[in-house]
């Protein structure tokens, strides 16, 4: 009774996203949790900047604002309010002050979620700009579309219940159900380097949390920067347990082939940093999870794509 109790607890913060969902059992997220708009950043947006080279910056100036992928579900990181529509988080300060140095106020930019499997097909076909969503840089991406950055160095790590005791790491899972995002690295790190672990997924990382805290997966596995927001939702009921086992670079995502697009924003982040706009919407965002602002990843300006 106390577990069903403590259970059904942690189920109902974590599904305040859902407006049906109010009671154990029912799908559901994470609540939108932060600053109010007044403890956000202002970010100054670059008068008179063109980009004449980028045909998404013109299809954007046409438009008059820029439309940008993103992840709704994911505490500090990128979340929706249901009631309001609005998104919140580290990436979506990241993506609203990349619109000020594409000389787009910030306020105009229109999110739109996109699940992690379908990223490359929504920036390929041109449904989004560029998309920003814990998107680790890989070099199998790259060969699909392109990459600003990184502005944030993620690592994998694991999730699991309070009450779970013989998971550490990653050595552990044989035999353990895990579950992650279908299409994500982090599934496909577990699939291939620790198979013994039976793995399943789902859409969202949300649904994975909600069958970790009924008891139907033993841990959940992504980057920690999005653990660790879970975690801070319900630090009664869940945890992060180990070393992150890998590196995650997050890049923002582009269209392949639009470099004057990809470095524009390149320059973007540098500055960003460079003037403390970085840290500052770190600190109103995942900041307050308790975890401290790393420093920020060094640019990596490839060539090719």
């Amino acid at each position: 009774m106390i577990r069903t109790t403590r259970v059904c607890r942690a189920l109902v913060a974590l599904t305040a996203l859902i407006a049906t969902a109010v009671a154990c059992g029912k799908e559901g997220s994470p609540p939108a949790k932060g600053p109010a708009a007044g403890e956000l950043p202002d970010y100054q947006v670059v008068q008179g900047f063109q980009l004449p080279s980028s045909p998404t910056w013109e299809r954007a100036r046409k438009r008059g604002h820029l439309t940008v992928g993103a992840k709704e579900d994911q505490p500090y990181l990128g979340e929706k309010d249901p009631a309001s529509g609005a998104y919140s988080g580290f990436d979506i300060e990241i993506a609203k002050m990349m619109s000020a140095s594409l000389g787009f106020a910030p306020r105009s930019v229109h999110f739109r979620t996109i699940a992690s499997a379908n990223r490359e097909t929504a920036l390929q076909n041109g449904q989004i700009d560029y998309y920003v969503g814990t998107y680790t840089i890989n070099d199998l991406r790259k060969k699909l579309v392109g990459f600003a950055g990184p502005y944030y160095m993620a690592g994998q790590s694991l999730l699991v219940r309070t009450d779970e005791n013989d998971i550490h790491g990653p050595q552990d899972l044989a035999g353990r159900t895990v579950c992650s995002a279908a299409g994500s690295t982090p599934y496909q790190r577990i699939k291939s380097d620790y198979p013994k672990a039976k793995l399943v997924s789902y859409d969202t990382y949300s649904v994975c949390v909600d069958n970790l805290l009924t008891y139907q997966v033993d841990a959940v596995t992504t980057d920690d920067a999005i653990l660790i927001g879970y975690a801070a939702k319900v630090p009664d009921e869940l945890k992060v347990v180990g070393k992150p086992f890998s590196e995650e670079p997050y890049g923002i995502g582009v269209p392949r082939g639009d470099n004057a697009l990809r470095f524009a924003l390149d320059d973007a982040l540098e500055a960003r940093e460079k003037n403390g706009d970085w840290k500052r919407a770190y600190e109103a965002t995942l900041g307050l999870s308790g975890v401290p602002a790393p420093t920020s990843p060094k640019i990596d300006r490839y060539q090719g794509g």
